[in-house]
């Protein structure tokens, strides 16, 4: 009797592994559908230790952190990694992972599948640098016509990459595994005042500035910053300048596992993009979709793919300005509104069950099982 052997998937990221909910989720479902799955990240120097996971880690050390000899690099040592590993299929998370992926998937012609998980040539810290978004793009151009299998975020940026190369692209959305606390273990608050918080990456355009400028407009409430990048440094001056060290608490970035006991002790949920760039204009961030599996009301900017979903369930509050004094008077609305709220989260019940990865990882199944 012959006995199937398990396909192997190597899936590379140039983050840390750390707090990377959408390829934690795509690995552990992959794992599922019965594939041996090898996910490759970078080591940073505070990089912290992994949790155990159900597939195999592996991050590079590399001389470069940042900048364009980074990426060189890790792309560089990726083709050499992948080139010579045992692998049946390849999935790259992103265009900085894309290069190295493309090449070997070539070389051994193997399967390539291709994650975007945004549009990324449009993010902010591309957009004010067009020498280096042209190079970029200029990549993406040469690549992205020859993928057969690809999938992203959400449908606008689906329909960008359509009309642009002329390839489908799936959507695979950035929802959380079903939280089922039993009423006995739903973590117990550990604060009196109300809690507003935001999770993710602390980096230019997610309206942070604006949402520490309100707290000094706002009593009886917290901001807890659960994440870090590049303008942390920066945020935790303004807070020292602007005397909110009561108001304002930065957590750093927390584990997956941690993250999911802070959220659900919110009150609100910021996902408050500003407008800078197609990417954020077509932001349909993780973050969301955590705040709604946690049952926390949200506060959004009014960008078509959040807008649509807020509106369309009703959980939250939708917010035209970042100017600090108008996003106090959205936050205080969100926190002490009592019949909005009492609707918010009678709504929020329902489409946790409904939004969900168990759910949503039945495209990955069509995209996927024709390699086994």
């Amino acid at each position: 009797m012959k006995i199937a052997v398990k396909k192997r998937i190597i899936v590379s990221v140039t983050n840390d592994l750390v707090s990377d909910n959408r390829v934690h989720k795509v690995c552990t479902t992959l794992t599922k559908m019965g594939f041996l799955v090898l996910l490759i990240g970078r080591k940073l120097p505070k990089s912290i230790t992994l949790n155990s996971r159900n597939y195999d880690t592996k991050r590079l050390n590399l001389m470069f952190k940042k900048g364009l000899l980074f990426y060189a690099e890790f792309n560089f040592r990726l083709f050499l990694f992948l080139l010579f590993s045992k692998s049946d299929v390849l999935l790259s998370n992103d265009l900085d992972t894309l290069t190295a992926n493309f090449l070997v998937s070539k070389l051994k012609k193997k399967p390539l599948v291709y994650d975007s998980h945004e549009y990324f040539t449009e993010v902010p810290e591309l957009i004010n640098r067009p020498k280096v978004q042209r190079v970029w793009e200029w990549l993406e151009s040469k690549i992205v016509p020859k993928i057969k299998h690809a999938y992203t975020v959400c449908d606008s940026i689906a329909n960008v990459y359509k009309k642009k190369y002329g390839v489908s692209f799936k959507v695979v959305r950035n929802i959380p595994f079903a939280l089922i606390y039993p009423k006995e273990k739903i973590p117990q608050k550990k604060f009196s005042e109300k809690i507003i918080l935001y999770q993710g990456a602390v980096n230019i355009g997610r309206g942070l500035e604006q949402a520490i400028l309100a707290m000094k407009f706002i009593e009886n409430a917290k901001l807890i910053i659960a994440g870090d990048g590049d303008i942390k440094p920066q945020l935790e001056n303004l807070v020292e300048k602007e005397n909110l060290q009561n108001k304002v608490e930065f957590t750093g970035r927390l584990p997956i596992d941690e993250l999911e006991k802070l959220t659900p002790q919110a009150d609100l949920g910021l996902s408050i993009e500003e407008d800078l760039g197609l990417n954020y204009h077509f932001a349909l961030p993780n973050k969301l979709f955590d705040y709604i599996q946690a049952q926390v009301p949200v506060l959004v900017t009014n960008l078509p793919e959040m807008f649509a979903i807020v509106n369309k369930y009703q959980i939250g509050e939708i917010t035209s300005t970042l100017e600090p004094n108008e996003l106090a008077e959205k936050i205080r609305i969100a926190l002490f509104d009592i019949e909005k709220r009492k609707e918010w989260l009678k709504n929020l019940k329902l489409v946790a069950n409904e939004l969900t990865w168990e759910n949503e990882e039945k495209i990955l199944d069509g995209i996927f099982l024709r390699f086994q």
